[in-house]
């Protein structure tokens, strides 16, 4: 029989990453006693941090954008959290492009210079430069006028939609690779347009061009940030703000279903056996997640379940967890990350790994991002290198516990690995000599600690069909449970964060009244 725990909990959050932080503390904000579960051993989702023999990396953080002290979302953070969190600037040039044999293209902020970038580099093609940054800003604008409708009744976000019908169909309902090819027919400038994808996940010959430009755009208007003391530094502000209001955030604690009492949730199960109820449920695991495995199988809403079903998926990615000894900025490591594409074509994903070499990779390096960072006598820096891949190169092992894979598994993450580093190796020769520990991520272990299916980094893809998709509200059809995170706004950080103070606020709309402007 079930443990039931009655402590008068009035909302359950689901997830305790960015969104599901947000969402908790903002509630915690307007009085509400919250519960906060984590399956994962860490609380932070992918924003958490974690060590090994010394070096320090975070799970998913490699820079953020709309935390300028101007920022909305910056007021934001620091009403959510108990003590603001502190942010360092990454500098003009945030980003560096190695495309095929060509040399690396620096990009700069704001709008202006990183136009001046690319007409330095492609002087014949200053009016298609031209149309693209004016492209990116009004295709942010689009987004923003769609996002708008995620906590609003379905009524008027309809209206809304018809209202900005012209620009939605423009920017919303074409790919990333549509409205460059409108633009230019220069293959490589194309490429450069589009290099930077993985920071939202959507592939351009399949994700929304208004998703690339909403993204794009954020670092091009504020800047490119890295939180000080690294990604853990958002649990360790934002959760005291829940525990002071009476709630209390536990990790290590997986929900394994939702309770339904009549048509309404009213509370959860975990696999422990524990069961809490509350007025309120709100899901930070994804929605996908969120039908999957919560919903009891005879629940009903199948037309809802099955819509958020037929949204696919983002890319997996692997993850190279490098720790360095020695002087790495005079062997080139820099505060901008570094996005390789060695044969010249960006929209590629490494589906065949590690038979050929990866064909795209990001390179960062987050202690020189990090003014805490102390290297010490040896001058210990910690970096790492992502390459984007396809989840059927992991399948093999996927139904297999982690310490049941055998030495194949073993001998395929060595290759991978290896892979990868010859890579960064022909890139940063000098920098590979500094390289003293090495350890891969796999989207295997993306699954574990997110419950994404197939490893899906940024959850569901970012595509046109996702952006219109009317079943990603933060009020779902099932009475009382709520969704939060990047899955309701947009990947990343930003995204997360106002798909959990969203959230919170169609629970509760004295969060609305609250939130700073």
């Amino acid at each position: 029989m079930a443990d039931t725990e009655r402590t008068g909990w009035d909302v359950i959050v689901i997830g305790s990453g960015m969104g599901g932080m947000a969402a908790a503390a903002a509630l915690s904000k307007v009085g509400h006693k919250v519960l906060l579960l984590e399956r994962y051993q860490t609380l932070g989702g992918l924003s958490h941090s974690f060590s090994i023999e010394g070096f320090s990396w975070d799970a998913g953080i490699h820079y953020l954008n709309c935390v300028a002290p101007e920022d909305r979302e910056r007021h934001i953070l620091d009403w959510l959290s108990d003590t603001p969190i502190e942010f360092a600037s990454m500098g003009a040039v945030y980003d560096t492009l190695h495309i095929g044999d060509a040399a690396p293209l620096a990009l700069s902020r704001p709008y202006e210079a990183q136009a001046r970038d690319f007409k330095d580099r492609f002087p014949d093609g200053a009016d298609a430069i031209d149309a693209w940054i004016a492209a990116l800003k009004e295709g942010r604008e689009a987004l923003l006028k769609v996002t708008m409708t995620r906590a609003m009744p379905e009524i008027f976000g309809a209206a809304v939609k018809w209202w900005h019908s012209h620009a939605i169909d423009r920017w919303c309902k074409r790919t990333t690779q549509e409205v460059i090819d409108e633009i230019t027919d220069n293959p490589e400038l194309a490429a450069a347009f589009a290099a930077q994808w993985f920071d939202h996940g959507g592939r351009p010959s399949k994700a929304s061009f208004a998703m690339h430009a909403l993204i794009t755009g954020a670092y091009l208007e504020s800047g490119a940030w890295y939180p000080k003391g690294g990604g853990a530094a958002f649990a360790e502000h934002i959760l005291p703000t829940i525990t002071k209001a009476g709630g209390e955030a536990r990790a290590d604690t997986e929900v394994e279903r939702l309770l339904i009492e009549g048509d309404r949730v009213v509370g959860v199960r975990t696999a422990a056996g524990e069961e809490f109820r509350a007025d309120a449920v709100i899901s930070d695991i994804g929605a996908r997640e969120t039908v999957n495995h919560l919903l009891p199988a005879d629940c009903g809403y199948q037309d809802w379940i099955d819509a958020i079903r037929a949204l696919p998926h983002s890319v997996a990615h692997f993850s190279l967890f490098l720790g360095f000894e020695g002087d790495i900025e005079r062997a080139g490591a820099t505060r901008a990350n570094h996005w390789i594409y060695p044969g010249g074509q960006v929209d590629v994903v490494w589906t065949d790994a590690p038979e050929t070499p990866p064909p795209g990779m990001f390179v960062s390096f987050a202690s020189l991002k990090d003014p805490q960072h102390d290297p010490g006598p040896s001058q210990r820096y910690a970096g790492e290198i992502v390459a984007w891949a396809d989840w059927s190169v992991v399948e093999p092992w996927a139904g297999l516990a982690p310490g049941a894979r055998g030495e194949d598994y073993q001998a395929f993450k060595t290759r991978v690995g290896d892979a990868m580093f010859a890579q960064f190796e022909a890139h940063f020769p000098e920098l590979a000599k500094l390289v003293v520990f090495r350890n891969l991520s796999t989207p295997l272990t993306t699954r574990a600690i997110t419950g994404h299916h197939k490893g899906a980094f940024y959850g569901i893809d970012t595509t046109p069909d996702r952006l219109m998709s009317e079943a990603l509200q933060t009020r779902t059809r099932v009475p009382g449970l709520f969704l939060a995170g990047q899955d309701v706004l947009s990947p990343g950080i930003p995204g997360a964060l106002w798909g959990g103070v969203l959230a919170a606020a169609t629970v509760d709309p004295r969060v609305f009244r609250q939130l700073p402007g």
